[in-house]
């Protein structure tokens, strides 16, 4: 027992001494980088707030959230502090400004966080196209996979091609370096990641799991995950020349042998420093690799800061 407690004491400590490491860096860096003072005038149209004919879909940092769709998840003050990321609806996380949603389905269509379930993704699908009839110019990639330990959901690829059709880009290698006014009218990348069924083919209505990689590890520990997050992007191939979408998660995930076991206040740790994340990009000579930024329980900053580095790149500061 008393070797229980220790453990638990010694965790704290950990996760402190971690957490004060990212606040002195943040004290002794700054977190400034080319761009952070922009400020979209309109974030539900921060794409068609920039020039559309400059800006090409690999000169984005696309602002997302991480397990999208957990804000109705599990049981109210019971279940769903475990396993919620965000609170916002999928229709007002775009609002807002996200453009990369992680939805996770189970069989029956159910959106799921491990063994939790919420609502169909029906409730997804109609809120991102009622986004999508309320703008113009404002392109979204909706990742759909089966969650761990769930099977694929009977024919997952036609519902979804059924359902967003009129909206689909369809894989092509050569829109990465393509402006966004080329791309346009069609509006979604869907990237469906089955676990057993086949995996979407190359040029089809579908994105498969080849397009959107990323290098997540399983810690709490937040200037742990700093490092990672900074190590693997420093491993990628500039934005120019990759044909696929990378994704860097500023998140710390909850762990069995730690006391606080709740998202919220364990993600807290990280979450408040994705501007210096950005700086960190920068000034380590990562700032032409850095593209998909996802956090939970987003906020307006943070979609600003991503906005900010956009328009730095096109505007040529980078």
């Amino acid at each position: 027992m008393l070797s229980f407690f220790s453990n638990q004491i010694d965790r704290q400590k950990d996760v402190s001494n971690e957490e004060k490491t990212l606040t002195d860096l943040e004290k002794s860096d700054g977190s400034h980088f080319p761009g952070d003072d922009y400020r979209p005038s309109d974030r539900k149209n921060w794409m068609a707030g920039l020039t559309l004919e400059k800006l090409t879909l690999n000169k984005i940092v696309w602002p997302g959230t991480h397990d999208s769709a957990t804000n109705d998840i599990g049981i109210p003050l019971i279940s769903r502090p475990l396993a919620e990321c965000q609170t916002l609806s999928i229709y007002e996380q775009l609002v807002l400004g996200t453009r990369v949603l992680d939805i996770r389905v189970q069989e029956d269509r159910q959106i799921c966080h491990g063994i939790l379930t919420s609502y169909d993704v029906d409730v997804v699908i109609d809120d991102v196209i009622r986004f999508l009839s309320e703008t113009h110019s404002e392109i979204v990639i909706l990742e759909i996979r089966t969650e761990f330990g769930h099977k694929d959901p009977p024919e997952f690829e036609t519902y979804l091609a059924d359902k967003l059709g009129q909206f689909l880009i369809h894989q092509d290698d050569n829109l990465f370096n393509k402006p966004v006014s080329e791309i346009l009218p069609k509006r979604v990348i869907c990237i469906w990641k089955p676990r057993e069924s086949p995996k979407p083919s190359r040029g089809g209505i579908l994105w498969n799991s080849d397009y959107l990689k990323d290098n997540w590890i399983d810690t709490d520990l937040p200037w742990t995950k700093f490092q990672s997050n900074l190590k693997h992007l420093s491993e990628q191939q500039p934005i120019s020349s990759r044909k696929f979408f990378y994704r860097v998660e500023n998140t710390v995930t909850p762990q069995a042998d730690n006391p606080v076991v709740w998202v919220k206040p364990v993600t807290d740790r990280i979450r408040k420093h994705a501007r210096l994340f950005i700086s960190q990009c920068i000034s380590k000579g990562c700032g032409d690799k850095l593209q998909i930024l996802s956090t939970d329980f987003i906020e307006g900053d943070f979609v600003d800061a991503c906005v900010g580095l956009t328009h730095a790149r096109i505007e040529g500061k980078i």
